[in-house]
């Protein structure tokens, strides 16, 4: 069985990954709470292929999103499926001050 790691960075990236989450999600029958709500075996078979099964039946993405600036990962948190993604799935840089030279520093929720 195949399993992909869905990677998707910067503004752009994580915005065409969030609709083609919305996509998929409803092409499986999952709704924005990961619960599934299909009406066909069709829609659950190969579902790991794109999703990890969570406690209680909840079906969470496999992905990575990426992002220098926490404001689109706000975006997509905010989104009509935002709350399915893992918190900790979440990378993103903060602009910390410096006296020299502003740097990024990385967090993952």
């Amino acid at each position: 069985m195949r399993e992909i790691v869905h990677i998707q960075a910067g503004q752009c990236g994580n915005q065409i990954g969030a609709k083609f989450w919305e996509v998929i999600s409803d092409e499986h029958g999952i709704d924005p709470t990961g619960t599934y709500h299909g009406d066909s075996d069709l829609q659950l078979d190969r579902i790991s292929v794109y999703y990890n099964e969570a406690s209680g039946g909840k079906y969470v993405p496999r992905a990575i999103l990426v992002d220098l600036e926490p404001g689109t990962m706000d975006s997509v948190r905010s989104g009509p499926f935002g709350q399915i993604f893992r918190p900790d799935n979440f990378v993103f840089g903060v602009l910390e001050p410096n006296k020299q030279t502003p740097f990024y520093s990385c967090f993952v929720l």
